[in-house]
């Protein structure tokens, strides 16, 4: 299915024809979110990069208003955002919303990366559209750190301090960009006002990266969960009223969940350190990065031995940035011709043991690098990196997936047996355009 379809929109009033003239901007909204084509079988999984988007406007809209109370100075910084929350009218809320929203932010981002990796939404010809979300993950990664530094809490100024200290395990220009990040020899007040910088720009790239992706979103067409083709004008249907009903209902759903969390629990996923004051000559029992880093943090640590010339800091540095690498090269990784794992039962199989590791993984980083966390860690690591170089390549080249539908409107109405359905691997030829 290709983006380029033929235009629909007819201007209904004078100025409406004299602007489309001008500039097409009704037009190419009214193609884009109304009569653009969406393959008929779509489930809530394909809600995420619309609860995405909502959700990067609500960070950007609430950091605007916090940022014109925020004081980047290592001296003011814990008082302004005591400030936020007492004295600026509903800044308690704001900053709630702007802090737990960073939270819910990556909970959409990774069930929208595992649906991606389920349905093979990176198969040509999408690499590129996939490229270009894993550009906005890396984005959303740096600007949650700088954040999480600002409110210049304990664990706000050790974990600014451990992280940037890793990049000084870099052979040759490792202590150049470290000094580069924190804008001195040591963690302070340079490290604060560039991490507020960067924190207060990131947001608006990564807006600009998203438009990238929905226009080669809708360059490329949009997959399904059966990964067949779109063959028809069945397999289809408007953007609206269809699918923006289930994302708007998905849309609310996500919004009472964050509401409870805001209303109810708004501390529950952040750290209780970071509500004492940062003190460089007291460092808290254990440093740990937001959850969402946690997965990482564990690789990181992981590495506890030297290979060779690589010390176990520049091991840990590899192997963490590494893991993040691989998500680029996935298009190239999985040989597969067929795309939804729902026809390959052993990528299946081994899609949900790769989901169980990353959420160990995760609880691993939350834990002290003692006793047996450090071995299963590495376990976890080492099966990560091997569901990337090893199991995606194999399976597709060894792996017989089961017979693919027909057609997208085949798998809605449940037509089985009697030749309903085709060779998996004639099934998954390079898309049809229509």
């Amino acid at each position: 299915m290709s983006g380029f379809q033929h235009s629909t929109y007819t201007p209904k009033t004078g100025f409406g024809r004299w602007f489309d003239q001008r500039m097409p901007l009704p037009r190419l909204v009214y193609d884009s979110f109304v009569a653009y084509p969406v393959p008929r079988n779509l489930n809530y999984a394909y809600t995420f990069g619309g609860i995405l988007s909502m959700m990067l406007v609500i960070q950007i809209l609430t950091g605007i208003v916090l940022a014109m109370h925020y004081a980047a100075n290592s001296g003011l910084a814990f008082d302004s955002v005591e400030h936020i929350m007492r004295d600026v009218n509903f800044g308690w809320l704001l900053r709630y919303v702007h802090s737990n929203g960073a939270s819910f932010f990556f909970i959409a981002v990774y069930v929208h990366i595992f649906r991606g990796l389920y349905y093979g939404s990176y198969k040509a010809p999408r690499e590129l559209l996939w490229i270009l979300g894993c550009i906005i993950y890396l984005l959303m990664m740096a600007t949650a750190f700088m954040g999480y530094v600002l409110p210049w809490g304990q664990m706000s100024f050790w974990g600014a301090t451990v992280i940037t200290g890793f990049f000084s395990a870099i052979p040759l220009v490792g202590d150049w960009i470290q000094q580069l990040l924190i804008g001195g020899f040591a963690v302070g007040d340079p490290t604060l006002n560039r991490f507020f910088s960067l924190h207060y720009l990131l947001p608006f790239m990564i807006a600009g990266v998203v438009v990238l992706h929905v226009w080669a979103l809708h360059v490329a067409g949009q997959t399904n969960p059966t990964g067949v083709d779109v063959k028809t004008k069945g397999d289809t249907v408007p953007f609206s009223p269809h699918a923006t009903v289930k994302d708007g209902f998905a849309m609310v759903v996500f919004l009472l969940v964050f509401a409870y969390v805001i209303f109810y629990i708004p501390d529950y996923l952040g750290h209780a350190d970071n509500y004492v004051e940062a003190n460089p000559l007291k460092t808290p029992s254990e440093i740990v990065p937001e959850w969402y880093f946690l997965p990482f943090y564990a690789m990181l640590r992981a590495i506890t031995f030297n290979v060779g010339p690589i010390n176990s800091k520049l091991g840990g540095v590899l192997v963490m940035f590494g893991s993040i690498v691989l998500l680029f090269l996935v298009p190239w990784l999985d040989t597969s011709k067929v795309r939804s794992a729902v026809y390959r039962p052993w990528y299946k199989l081994f899609f949900w043991i790769f989901l169980v590791d990353v959420v160990m993984l995760g609880w691993l980083g939350s834990k002290p690098p003692q006793g047996i966390y450090p071995t299963l860690a590495l376990i976890g690591a080492i099966f990560y990196y091997a569901f990337f170089l090893v199991i995606m390549p194999i399976l597709g080249l060894i792996e017989t997936p089961r017979k693919l539908p027909n057609s997208i409107t085949e798998s809605v109405l449940e037509k089985k047996g009697g030749g309903g359905g085709v060779p998996a691997r004639a099934a998954a030829a390079p898309e049809t355009r229509s």
